[in-house]
């Protein structure tokens, strides 16, 4: 229970009611000047009191006296945190979840949406650019988010509002609401009868990714010793999945021999690998280092590794996820990825602090590097391949360097002013 706040929803109630100060004041029997302290949680009020003032606003005495939970609490800060381009007044917070105890479980209920709906974005966004009735679909859901957003804001700045207005702006809240339940149903139908597009795992590349996941990104036969002949490529039926299956477990065998896992335990620092000096302890480049580490056994490191492969094009050629990390699997990702200026470098060792932008910025510890693949013919143009290891940067100490600020792509990033920018972010209407 929060006491405190129990003058502020008199004060909100009486207005409702269209009663004055001084005429409740008559009404229970105390002055108005003891009745302003009391709306301004300047004296606290219970027994009969509470019970004649609920009386004469015709409410129970428990809507004076019930408490905001926390969850409601807690949404709006986050609400609040979220907001681009808005600052909000969180030290009045609880005071305004007080007086506007429905207003604020609207908020709150919009902006866990608003974060829904820009993990739907994110999770979709490779898929926009080849389906224009997804992209369309996904604009109207958005921008109607936005102009709910835009009357809940008016409805919850400070002041009164005229009476004509605030009710235009409830009619405006209610149909724009109405508009994105139903641009939200016809996606979500969309996408249920959207069988015909393709399982993902006809891709070659999605479907031995997904063989991977459900490898645990481990082999424990490789590290035995096994040939990688003797693993069942189970799930993956076209010869294009096992060819690049096979190829990819050949790379895996080869990095276990330089590097075995027993040896790889003794020598790592679990809390915060340094790839450099692993790769002179064990005499091999980079590379295999940062590959070695994304494919140990889950626990060995204190910090889940991710990892992308990537060739000069900026195709990715393999993709282990981890919490928090977003990239295109299908191209358009931001070019200011340590994965992606690697390439511009090669040879040279990039290790960053990254923060990803979104709805909840994530940041991590990046190393990455581009290495030639060997070729056949003296005179041959090299090609190139990069790969990044990342790592969550989470309770692991800040070391000096400044964090640079990359997101997923252009369509989906918050970034202004950023110089890399293909194409304006369908998220620039304040989200």
């Amino acid at each position: 229970m929060r006491d405190t706040l129990t003058g502020s929803r008199i004060r909100e109630r009486r207005q409702i009611s269209g009663l004055r100060q001084a005429e409740l004041a008559r009404q229970v029997g105390i002055s108005a000047s003891y009745l302003n302290l009391i709306e301004h949680n300047r004296r606290r009020i219970g027994g009969k009191l509470l019970v004649d003032i609920a009386g004469a606003l015709s409410v129970e005495p428990s809507l004076l006296t019930q408490g905001i939970e926390e969850t409601l609490i807690s949404a709006l800060r986050e609400a609040a945190a979220d907001a681009v381009g808005q600052k909000a007044e969180v030290d009045g917070l609880e005071e305004f979840a007080g007086r506007f105890p429905g207003w604020s479980a609207v908020l709150a209920q919009m902006h866990r949406r608003v974060v829904s709906l820009e993990r739907t974005v994110e999770t979709l966004s490779d898929r926009l650019t080849h389906d224009p009735h997804l992209a369309a679909s996904m604009h109207e859901v958005l921008s109607t988010a936005a102009a709910i957003r835009s009357t809940a804001a008016i409805l919850a700045e400070p002041g009164e509002i005229e009476a004509k207005w605030r009710d235009r702006f409830h009619r405006n809240l209610h149909q724009d609401a109405e508009r994105l339940a139903e641009s939200s149903k016809a996606l979500v139908t969309y996408l249920d009868d959207s069988e015909g597009q393709g399982d993902l795992r006809g891709i070659p590349l999605d479907a031995v990714e997904a063989f991977f996941a459900e490898q645990g990104f481990h082999f424990p036969e490789i590290e035995s010793g096994d040939q990688t002949s003797d693993i069942p490529l189970d799930g993956l039926e076209s010869a294009a999945a096992r060819k690049v299956a096979a190829g990819l477990l050949d790379l895996y065998a080869a990095d276990a021999r330089a590097m075995p896992l027993d040896k790889v335990c003794a020598a790592l620092n679990a809390a915060d690998p340094e790839p450099l000096a692993l790769a002179a302890a064990f005499s091999v480049d980079l590379a295999t280092v940062l590959r070695r580490l994304a494919f140990l056994p889950e626990g060995i490191l204190t910090r889940p590794a991710g990892l992308v492969i990537c060739d000069a094009s900026g195709s990715v050629l393999f993709y282990k996820p981890v919490p928090g990390f977003a990239l295109p699997r299908h191209g358009e990702a931001c070019p200011l990825w340590p994965l992606f200026t690697a390439l511009n470098r090669p040879l040279v060792p990039i290790r960053k602090r990254i923060v990803q932008l979104g709805r909840a910025a994530a940041e991590f510890e990046c190393f990455a590097i581009a290495w030639p693949q060997p070729t056949e013919a003296f005179g041959d143009n090299p090609v190139y391949r990069s790969v990044m290891l990342v790592l969550p940067a989470e309770g692991v100490e800040r070391r000096a360097e400044t964090a640079s600020h990359v997101g997923a792509s252009c369509r989906i990033c918050p970034k202004r002013d950023c110089s890399a920018r293909r194409e304006p972010s369908i998220l620039s209407e304040g989200f």
